[in-house]
Order: structure tokens, then sequence, then C-alpha cells
């Protein structure tokens, strides 16, 4: 974490985090809101390739959620991330993310990170583009859902797939 974050910790999130998870993807007004429910799912089945960083106070100030894809066993697919307003602008995101990949990669031997991304979102384009920069892998892209996938069509933007890898290390 840079200097601003010296105060924050980054923790395996917990299932009495899933509540304060879902208020922070819904006060970001960028994210689509899961349920309530996937959140507390989320934190119990996922929380080990998943980061919450918390406060002073051990309050959850930011998270992201990612799974490992059953079929490319060495592949972190980040669904979301997230930042309580209070606390953006710090490069908490980033230290998140470095992070995870850094746990995840010692767990699961990491080799590549997959997001979606919507036209337009640029504090995520910047994110993942930069943390490709950071660890030296190349990052791809492709419209891995367009619109015309969505049930509710020309309500949902194409989902952009950002593929970083090969990473040089397993650790990320």
């Amino acid at each position: 974490m840079t200097a601003g974050q010296a105060e924050l910790l980054l923790d395996i999130p917990k299932v009495e985090d899933g509540a304060a998870l879902w208020r922070i993807a819904r006060d970001s007004k960028t994210l689509d809101l899961n349920s309530s429910y996937s959140y507390l799912l989320w934190c119990r089945d996922f929380a080990g390739t998943s980061v919450v960083a918390r406060d002073e106070q051990g309050e959850p100030v930011g998270f992201i959620t990612g799974y490992i894809r059953p079929e490319r066993p060495q592949t972190l697919l980040v669904w979301q991330v997230a930042v309580d307003s209070e606390y953006r602008g710090r490069g908490l995101a980033g230290s998140m993310l470095d992070g995870l990949a850094q746990r995840v990669g010692i767990t699961h031997g990491l080799r590549t990170i997959e997001t979606t991304i919507t036209p337009g979102n640029t504090a995520s384009e910047r994110l993942f583009t930069s943390f490709a920069e950071r660890h030296g892998a190349p990052c791809a892209r492709e419209v891995l859902f367009g619109v015309e996938d969505f049930p509710d069509g020309a309500a949902h933007d194409p989902e952009v797939l950002y593929r970083i890898g090969p990473l040089t290390s397993p650790a990320a």
C-alpha cells in the first residue's frame, strides 16, 4: 500500500462483511448491483480469491471479488472492484489488486487475470492496464458479451474482456 493507505488493512472477507460490500457496491453508482444475498455468499464461498480493505476500526472501505475459472485453474476472474467514495483517489484499488494477485499467486500459481469492463469506464481501464504495466504482462482486449447477449438488450453496454498475462511469476 502507498503511504496514503498505511492505516488500511488488506484482508480476506468474512460473511459479516457481505452487507458492507453490498453498500459499497450500491453507493459506487457504477457497478451492476447484485443482490445482498450474493455478497454474503461471495464472502463465504469465494473469500480466498477476494480481498477487502479495512479502515482503522476494521470496517470495509473497499473490496475486490474474484474467482478461479474452473476450466483455467491459474486464471483469476475479477468480478467487481469498489472503493468507498471517501477513500478514492489514493491508489487503494491498485493496492488491493496487487495484494490479491500476490495472495492468489501463492495459493493457485496465478498466470492470468481476467476482468470485463464496459466501454467508457476509464477508472477500471486505468486500473487494469496499469496493473499489466507494473507486472510486465501483456493486456489483450476483446468483446466478451455484446449488447445482443444480454436479455435486457440495449439497457446493458457490452462487456470487454481484459486478459492480462502471462504474469511473470506465480506470485504476480
